[in-house]
């Protein structure tokens, strides 16, 4: 599946906030967490402290940021009325 510049923002806040992939959060949680990591340190800081953390300690990197792009995507489930051409790449993917 194709991730849209939305899901990659919210996953990297996600991946840089204060919940934990042992806590199994909630959908409420995770909506507060990337609202507040936004908020925080904006979206280039994400960036920047995901890139870091990749540099540092990609054996656990990795892992985390499939658990944030797997839990954003439920999430935040793809609109029913998106365009037709981002449904179709979303499908092709």
């Amino acid at each position: 599946m194709a991730t849209t510049t939305f899901e990659a923002v919210r996953a990297e806040a996600l991946f840089v906030s204060y919940l934990q992939c042992s806590q199994a959060p909630k959908s409420d949680e995770v909506r507060a967490a990337v609202v507040s990591t936004l908020r925080r340190v904006g979206i280039k800081g994400c960036a920047a402290q995901v890139a870091g953390e990749f540099g540092d300690h990609p054996e656990t990197a990795v892992a985390r940021m499939a658990w944030a792009l797997a839990l954003v995507r439920s999430t935040y489930p793809a609109r029913r009325n998106a365009p037709r051409a981002v449904r179709l790449l979303a499908r092709s993917a």
